[in-house]
């Protein structure tokens, strides 16, 4: 996967000093050590398992914006200024104000494309529009830490000293708390935020405030409802769980393998053979309220449903892929009269020790 970075803006809120300083220029790009933190917290962004996903509101001024800037209309920098300035307006009102400074992007990604390779370096042709673009804005929240002081005394003497410095910046493989990434094609949001305090009141300020959007649930929530309705269905009817789980997340990968989206409701013929069990799954997705359906990227799917682990009474774990669920090629579950259940493994050309 390769990012580029078309544009990339800081802007500080320092709520200590009481000095705000929104950039007027673009952060150097030519430096690689910029460069290669702007493009990692934005790749983190983009892949977060935890995105919930959102829809601009009809009357969002924030995507009237963003829609002139995709069409030339609006400057970056200009557009990252009004964004700056919103949420510095927010969070100096916060019961605690915490400074933070906030990076704006405007970039590329292409999956195809290997990180760090010559490949990638010959290919920078291939960014010419096919490949999505995002505007993404992160609220990079300062940490304090301690560093070395080197100065000198009255008498001209060196002498070190130890100074708590309030600006340090998340690294670059730290998770941000706070964050938007709109896709400019189809103006679909990716966003994760926290409620803070403000005034008395908690909001989200990036989705309800400055976006204006709507907030679904994330496909890790989604299918981590699902899988926990799948269990506790299979457990209410005497049904095997692991069979049933190991069937929702093959369905979930399958889903992500054409690129399409999973729809709960559709599932139940799927993960359960009885029809009981199908009309009680369906029952519960009503009652939890589930979305008809929702987008299961990749990445989603490799990190929540690609294997299925089990663990048994008698201490002895497995670890198998969810698609195995679906034939008895490879493992099988039976049932014994006495209530025991023995698991097969077949086909086994070889073992390695782990």
């Amino acid at each position: 996967m390769s990012t580029r970075i078309n544009h990339a803006v800081l802007h500080v809120f320092d709520f200590n000093s009481c000095v705000n300083v929104f950039s007027e220029e673009e952060l150097d790009l030519s430096s690689r050590q910029v460069k290669n933190y702007v493009a990692t917290h934005a790749r983190r962004a983009l892949s977060n398992i935890d995105n919930k996903h959102g829809s601009f509101s009809d009357d969002s001024m924030f995507a009237e914006r963003l829609r002139a800037y995709r069409d030339g209309g609006v400057d970056f920098v200009d557009l990252s200024i009004e964004a700056a300035q919103y949420l510095c307006g927010q969070l100096e009102h916060q019961d605690k104000a915490a400074s933070a400074d906030l990076l704006a992007i405007d970039f590329e990604e292409d999956a195809e494309i290997e990180a760090g390779t010559e490949r990638e370096d010959a290919v920078d042709e291939a960014f010419d529009g096919r490949t999505p673009r995002y505007f993404a804005l992160l609220l990079l929240e300062s940490k304090q830490a301690y560093m070395h002081e080197v100065g000198r005394a009255d008498n001209g003497a060196v002498r070190n000293s130890i100074a708590r410095h309030y600006a340090i910046l998340p690294n670059p493989s730290q998770k941000v708390a706070s964050y938007a990434v709109v896709d400019l094609r189809s103006m679909s949001v990716l966003f994760c935020d926290k409620p803070r305090s403000i005034s008395g009141e908690d909001r989200l300020i990036i989705p309800d405030g400055l976006l204006q959007c709507t907030n679904e649930a994330s496909s890790k929530e989604v299918i981590d409802a699902v899988t926990r309705i799948v269990e506790e269905v299979a457990e209410e009817y005497g049904a095997n769980t692991a069979v049933a789980l190991s069937k929702a997340k093959a369905c979930v990968n399958e889903a992500a393998d054409d690129e399409e989206y999973l729809a709960p409701w559709d599932m139940a013929a799927d993960v359960f053979e009885d029809e009981p069990l199908q009309k009680r799954f369906e029952q519960a997705v009503a009652e939890e309220r589930l979305p008809e359906r929702i987008p299961v990227e990749k990445k989603v799917a490799q990190r929540v449903a690609k294997n299925h682990k089990i663990r048994t009474d008698t201490g002895i774990e497995i670890t198998f892929p969810s698609e195995y669920s679906n034939s008895s090629e490879y493992i099988e579950f039976v049932n014994a009269p006495n209530g025991l259940i023995s698991i097969e493994l077949k086909n086994i050309g070889s073992i390695e020790n782990r």
